[in-house]
């Protein structure tokens, strides 16, 4: 990496109490959420880390929770001279608005798009603002992209 560290292990979980978290018990659905929750964590990675050092899911419904989305995710890895370290993070949001500024900014882009005449996919929005783009690319790479199509290039 830029600051000379090493992931060598995650795992992020999610629990939630809304209709999302609901249908995620159901194991159909809950395959395809793990697949593109993983392979969005593993495109930002210097280096693939294999399955069974990463899990990235929802892991259960909690009723109580209501739309109240909370995440644990865990880093393992090494930093200079071999050091390891760990790094434990927790995050708490209302689950229903998290998408929302995501969402205003694909129909902007898209409204960019049909004043420009251009059709089919976007795919620098596309990576930008999705979990399973179209083309997977660096979240730096793809925000470049998305601000050289708005700015017309």
């Amino acid at each position: 990496s830029d600051r000379g560290t090493k992931i060598e292990k995650t795992y992020q979980i999610n629990v939630g109490g809304n209709t999302d978290f609901l249908n995620m018990k159901e194991q159909d659905r809950l395959v395809s959420k793990r697949i593109s929750k993983t392979e969005s964590v593993q495109s930002q990675l210097d280096e693939r880390l294999d399955d069974d050092q990463i899990y990235v899911g929802p892991s259960d419904f909690i009723p109580f929770l209501g739309n109240t989305k909370l995440m644990f995710m865990r880093i393992e890895g090494r930093q200079w001279a071999n050091i390891p370290y760990n790094m434990e993070v927790r995050l708490e949001v209302d689950d229903k608005a998290n998408s929302a500024g995501i969402v205003i900014d694909a129909v902007r882009l898209a409204k960019i798009a049909l004043d420009r005449r251009v059709g089919g996919p976007i795919k620098s929005a596309s990576a930008y603002l999705m979990k399973h783009p179209i083309e997977q690319t660096s979240d730096v790479a793809a925000k470049i992209a998305c601000e050289k199509f708005v700015a017309g290039d």
